[in-house]
């Protein structure tokens, strides 16, 4: 049962639509394909590996009792975000850029 779901899985993969669909979603090979790459997955794992603990210390100096719900979230949410990174995101970003490119 197994082998014969694998076996239609490789003759979706290699049908003619599925190829032509996978060449529509590839985009264009532009310095803002590839800007936006880096921007929007490399540079912030990059970021998160080299200044983790500081924007996470940063961020717990900037809370204090008194602050705005939005504001306290804010901080919250920037020290979730860039506190440690992930090799996973950074990958996928690597992934992008090679399927940009290739």
């Amino acid at each position: 049962m197994f082998f014969m779901n694998l076996r239609n899985i490789k003759d979706t993969i290699n049908s003619p639509k599925v190829k032509e669909i996978f060449k529509q979603m590839k985009p264009d090979r532009t310095i803002w394909g590839f800007i936006s790459v880096l921007l929007l997955f490399i540079v912030p794992e990059i970021v998160s590996f080299i200044y983790g603990d500081e924007i996470v210390k940063w961020c717990q100096s900037k809370q204090t009792p008194d602050l705005p719900y939005m504001e306290s979230y804010m901080y919250e949410n920037i020290a979730d975000l860039l506190g440690e990174g992930s090799w996973f995101n950074l990958a996928i970003g690597f992934a992008f850029l090679i399927w940009l490119f290739f």
